[in-house]
């Protein structure tokens, strides 16, 4: 089984080296002794969250977090593409279900979009909240599936701050059960960057759906059925990278 993965907030600088004793801490060390009960002898990764991480053995264990002697050191491959995830609020457990899915199926970034039909509407503390709960389900997430890059999750966006990062990217798809063409029809580069928008419960407005296509969106198929929008994001994705 692969070995258990924490975050530290700070793994100092320079970069340890292999025979070098880190401590980890924070709210993931105090988990992992106290939660996790880990002991000493065992074998833990831990990363800084923005791709970089050591393996090691547990040497020492207080209520406070682990030393660890550090063993190997550790890189998070570069992906074939990257891809960036436009998830529109949804009610309910719906979305938080969506991200935790996006990352464990390896997304670069996530966008949370206040389309038009979301029924959630994010503003002021509840914005706050919210957009901090979207972080920490990802940051839970990275570690479930042993990811050293946590995805990062952007501010909430509006359908026209949407339409300014769709026109500055390399290429965005929109996921609609009206497009035309598959996704697997597609011609996409392995380092092409990919943004895809995934729509709410009630779907994207047909004048979003027409402001997406006029700024160069490419409306696709993933399914012959209408999805979820929890899972409509991780289906594409997983077509984009099985390719």
């Amino acid at each position: 089984m692969t070995d258990p993965l924490f975050f530290a907030d700070d793994l100092g600088e320079p970069w340890p080296a292999v025979g070098d004793q880190i401590e980890l801490g924070g709210d993931d060390g105090r988990h992992a002794a106290v939660v996790r009960r880990t002991r000493p002898g065992e074998m833990i990764m831990v990363g800084d969250g923005c791709g970089r991480g050591v393996r090691g053995s547990v040497v020492a264990v207080q209520k406070s977090g682990l030393q660890v002697e550090v063993t190997e050191l550790l890189t998070a491959p570069e992906p074939r593409r990257r891809i960036v995830a436009v998830q529109a609020l949804a009610k309910g457990d719906r979305s938080e279900l969506a991200v935790e899915m996006l990352t464990e199926a390896g997304v670069a970034e996530i966008v949370p979009w206040m389309a038009s039909r979301s029924v959630v509407r994010w503003s002021g503390e509840r914005a706050a909240k919210s957009l901090s709960r979207w972080r920490s389900t990802v940051r839970e997430a990275a570690k479930q599936s042993r990811r050293l890059q946590v995805p990062a999750v952007s501010d909430v966006v509006s359908t026209r701050e949407l339409l300014t990062m769709i026109n500055a990217g390399d290429r965005t798809l929109v996921l609609h059960e009206e497009a035309d063409r598959w996704l697997s029809e597609l011609a996409i580069a392995d380092r092409e960057s990919v943004m895809i928008i995934i729509g709410p419960e009630g779907g994207i407005a047909p004048e979003e759906l027409e402001a997406f296509t006029a700024a160069g969106a490419e409306p696709v198929l993933i399914s012959d059925g209408v999805l979820r929008t929890s899972t409509a994001g991780v289906v594409a994705v997983a077509g984009l990278l099985l390719r």
